[in-house]
């Protein structure tokens, strides 16, 4: 570590320096020639630059460019040591314009989250991906910029090899990086690690190798190459590729992490008519958003103590999802909630309040809860804007899988959870059986492509990545209605006891076999897939 550079000054910055048998490996894959010029951006200590020249034969230009100066004062001084005749540029890569001037680029962008990429720097940023026609939003991190900026580099025919957050396969806001890549490359190919590149950081890795540049993007790749591997290591030793065809130039790239037997399954499976995605049955939203749960949600208890009217408040699905786990939200259900002190209310006076409710309000303007923003660009600063109660829920943040179930209850619900508005026609159908059908292995396995892995191993899905979950059809649910009603029992006590696996079996035999005549085989490599994908998310929970 250099003097006065520390863990957290290099994560502010994004700078997470590549162990060297990755470096070696896309160094050798890249370079083909010793007259080959290359580029190594953000290039932090030079590893990949010491790679390239470390046999001493190299004759093509190495040039690297670092924003952190004590970084590539350093690189400069151990590359020359190393009888490495390279150039660093201590500067904004933003800045570098050598367009069309490399044979290779390679190296591992700044990974720096959306929060902290602002100010000058992001907006460099925006405008050099705007240059190669790639509009970015302003949720996009570092990286994606730097990847575009990188391509911009490369002559025509060029090779880039990076180390990317493994955000490329499945954000949305990488969707024109993924068209880019398309439009761009004749040849992509993807290696993916089962256990994180950087020990200890929270960022799991993969590799973009991309060959073939066209400028003009004349000549894009059809297909992508991919390789699994279990770590840094398996490098050594690559498997045979398998070819991936995504359903769209900007589509997500994580169902290219199924094996290839799983993509099969799965990918007929999806294109039986028994099957349809969620939007079919109706449209998920956003729940409320108060400003400040602790003050607006109330216990029972708590509404008594303030002696609030019936008009003060309405009924909610209490803050978080834990108690969704279930099949139905029911009257009685959320009543127990209420009784373990759970906050079953949403305090939200419909017209005027009453008396005890304005001493609540005066109390929450005392503690400054008017300041919140959500709060102080409403008014009435304290009535949260309603949203009507949901036919289902659907939860947000999850552990194994998203779960749907049915409101019964009519209560309300926060943005903790996402509300499913079901058509008219399948109304019926879908709050009595849609939450145990969708309780199979397609859909589990299709949460897994379309929601993103977050850290802590969580699987986030917003709505409208929940447009596009599997879903068994309307027909195919109408169908099976009453073996379907038969099985609630036995489903429901699976997942009271935590067995979620048990209860998809149980409702595989009827959806998947009975249902759209899929084979015990097909059957079992999706649920390996499966637990492969949701592997790799607890992965990262436990820091491996």
């Amino acid at each position: 570590m250099l003097p006065g550079d520390s863990a957290e000054l290099r994560k502010a910055r994004g700078a997470y320096f590549t162990p060297t048998p990755v470096a070696r490996f896309i160094a050798e894959w890249a370079v083909r020639s010793l007259g080959d010029d290359v580029l190594e951006p953000s290039s932090g200590e030079a590893v990949f630059l010491h790679e390239v020249g470390r046999h001493g034969k190299h004759k093509g230009r190495l040039v690297g460019v670092e924003l952190h100066a004590a970084s590539a004062a350093k690189s400069e001084h151990t590359l020359k040591a190393e009888g490495i005749k390279a150039e660093i540029h201590a500067g904004d890569f933003f800045l570098h314009d050598q367009f069309g001037s490399y044979d290779v680029v390679i190296g591992n962008p700044p990974y720096v989250r959306y929060q902290g990429w602002s100010g000058e720097t992001r907006t460099r940023s925006r405008t050099a991906a705007l240059r190669a026609g790639v509009n970015l939003t302003r949720l996009a991190a570092s990286w994606a910029a730097f990847t575009i900026h990188s391509a911009l580099h490369l002559r025509a025919g060029g090779r880039l090899g990076l180390v990317l957050p493994a955000e490329l396969l499945s954000v949305n806001y990488a969707a024109p990086v993924r068209q880019f890549l398309l439009d761009h490359f004749a040849n992509i190919t993807l290696v993916l690690f089962e256990q994180r590149v950087f020990p200890g950081v929270d960022v799991e890795a993969v590799l973009l190798l991309a060959d073939g540049y066209t400028p003009a993007g004349e000549r894009g790749a059809e297909h992508m190459n991919l390789f699994q591997v279990h770590n840094a290591d398996g490098l050594e030793d690559l498997s045979v590729a398998r070819k991936w065809t995504p359903p769209s130039k900007s589509a997500k790239w994580s169902a290219g992490m199924l094996s290839r037997d799983g993509l099969s399954a799965y990918t007929h499976a999806i294109g039986h008519d028994g099957f349809t995605t969620l939007n079919a049955w109706g449209a998920t939203t956003l729940g409320m958003v108060t400003g400040n749960n602790k003050y607006f949600t109330l216990s029972p208890s708590k509404v008594d103590e303030l002696k609030l009217e019936p008009s003060d408040i309405v009924q909610l699905s209490p803050p978080g999802s834990r108690h969704l786990r279930t099949l139905t939200l029911t009257q009685e259900s959320l009543t127990y909630l209420g009784e373990a002190g759970r906050s079953t209310y949403l305090f939200r006076p419909t017209d005027e309040p009453s008396a005890a409710a304005w001493r609540y309000i005066r109390g929450g303007e005392n503690l400054e809860i008017h300041r919140a923003y959500k709060c102080r660009v409403r008014s009435p600063w304290w009535r949260v804007p309603m949203v009507r109660p949901a036919d289902l829920l659907l939860t947000y943040m999850n552990a194994d899988t998203p779960r749907l179930c049915t409101n019964y209850a009519g209560a309300h619900h926060l943005n903790s959870v996402h509300g499913v508005y079901l058509r008219d026609d399948v109304r019926r159908d879908g709050m009595d059986l849609l939450p145990i059908a969708s309780l199979n292995s397609i859909t589990l396995l299709g949460a897994e492509t379309v929601g993103r892995a977050y850290g802590g191993g969580m699987l986030k899905i917003e709505p409208k990545e929940a447009d596009h979950l599997p879903m068994p059809s309307p027909a195919l649910v109408r169908e099976h209605r009453d073996a379907l009603r038969d099985l609630r029992p036995e489903v429901a006590a699976a997942l009271h006891s935590g067995r979620l696996l048990e209860a998809v079996a149980l409702v595989d035999e009827l959806i998947l076999v009975r249902g759209i005549g899929m084979g015990s085989k097909p059957i079992a490599v999706v649920r390996r897939d499966h637990a492969q994908l949701a592997a790799r998310r607890a992965a990262r929970a436990k820091g491996n």
